[in-house]
């Protein structure tokens, strides 16, 4: 450590930027090595171009005129480059000319000091450029429209959000920014399903995609499978699916008490855990069951988009709504009314409902209340969802899943007994 502190920090930065900026030459070399056209740069000039960085930096001092004419000199031999580069061959890109331009910055934030900056900078350039095959590989996979739905995940989340003002207006204390982040966290759970539903596809079969559909919706998903149980004739692959979707719905509603209200999680995350952990396991042990039909069965539905900007207006819409609704049924109805209101809720997407009640619970609506009607809508929903699995699947199929949904609807009502419902 001593020997350490005697070298001169002067001494330390250049020693990084020789470092980096000898990588980035050493990658430029070898890819110059392996083309047979005209390549900027290597081992060399790299390392020399960061010198020339860093220098220019301890000249200028707190003057950023002098460094900026000199990053404009460099940038100029670097044009020059580029321009014979593009009169010898017709398929030529400017990578190597910005990796030179992002090593004088190297040096440039070395001499001032930002080395966990420079060596950032340093290290991802380095990447980009050796991870080549694989970002266009990467890009070529990804459709048009993806990088759409990403935009407006960002849309929903960096725009929108961060201008919202985070305080109560009104007799209901509605919060525009609490409003929002409900939806862009309900948002950002669907679409990391959807991402996921998208990278797995073709691999897998009905487990996978109950496991990944009942993070995006269990109620979808349970209508999605079945569907095609009515062709596949696979009873208990259907079924055990059915049940694994509905119990990833309570991990997805642990994961939201968690974001969004702490007192109702301590509550309730121990039934909702033993619920999913039995049910997922219960589930994936029935589709282990032998069925009549054999044959392999793979996943074929295409998720929908979740980060439709009218789709989260609407959900931003129902939230406010179901939040006025249940202050008004605890006001005017006591605890029968908000109970009446989550059976009823469960027969569409709870998760307005069950939102709301995070942001009633401990404030307009006892704690116990408020639990207890997540519970009763999150069992309402499996009821329903079992009513949709027997109308729309084969008979057997039906009648499996309705009978599963049925006894986790069951219990589900459970911990009302020790929560003094």
């Amino acid at each position: 450590m001593e020997i350490f502190q005697q070298i001169p920090p002067d001494v330390i930065k250049i020693v990084l930027v020789l470092f980096l900026s000898f990588l980035i030459g050493l990658e430029r070399e070898e890819r110059k090595a392996s083309g047979s056209s005209y390549s900027f740069g290597g081992v060399r000039t790299f390392p020399l171009i960061g010198l020339i960085g860093y220098s220019t930096a301890l000249i200028s001092g707190p003057q950023m005129l002098p460094l900026a004419i000199g990053f404009l000199v460099v940038a100029g031999f670097l044009l020059l480059s580029y321009w014979h580069k593009i009169s010898t061959s017709q398929t030529s890109g400017v990578t190597s000319e910005m990796s030179g331009l992002a090593t004088f910055l190297v040096g440039a934030l070395a001499c001032y000091g930002h080395l966990w900056i420079a060596t950032a900078l340093g290290v991802a350039s380095l990447l980009l450029l050796d991870l080549k095959a694989a970002l266009e590989k990467l890009a070529a996979r990804i459709a048009p429209d993806e990088i759409l739905t990403f935009t407006k995940f960002l849309l929903l989340s960096a725009v929108i959000l961060p201008i919202l003002p985070n305080q109560e207006f009104g007799q209901f204390h509605l919060n525009p920014f609490r409003t929002w982040l409900v939806v862009v966290a309900i948002s950002t759970i669907s679409y990391a399903s959807y991402v996921l539903q998208k990278m797995t596809k073709g691999q897998g079969g009905i487990v996978l995609a109950a496991l990944l559909g009942g993070a995006y919706s269990s109620t979808a998903t349970t209508l999605v499978l079945a569907r095609r149980a009515r062709r596949e004739l696979r009873p208990h692959l259907f079924a055990g699916g059915i049940l694994i979707a509905s119990g990833v719905m309570y991990l997805r509603l642990i994961a939201l008490l968690a974001l969004f209200n702490r007192q109702l999680l301590f509550m309730l995350w121990a039934p909702f855990l033993a619920l999913a952990v039995v049910t997922v396991g219960g589930g994936w042990l029935w589709t282990l069951r032998a069925d009549i039909n054999t044959q392999e069965v793979q996943r074929e539905s295409e998720p929908k988009n979740p980060l439709e900007l009218t789709t989260a207006l609407l959900f931003a819409a129902l939230f406010l709504a179901m939040l006025i609704v249940t202050q008004l049924a605890v006001t005017y109805l006591g605890k029968g009314g908000v109970d009446t209101l989550a059976a009823i809720m469960g027969v569409s997407d709870v998760d307005p409902f069950i939102m709301g009640l995070t942001q009633a619970a401990g404030k307009l609506t006892p704690l116990n209340v408020a639990a207890g009607a997540i519970l009763i809508a999150a069992a309402s929903n499996n009821i329903v969802k079992g009513i949709y699995a027997y109308s729309l699947a084969d008979r057997k199929t039906g009648r499996q899943s309705l009978l599963f949904l049925a006894s986790l609807a069951a219990a589900g009502l459970v911990p009302l007994f020790w929560l003094g419902w």
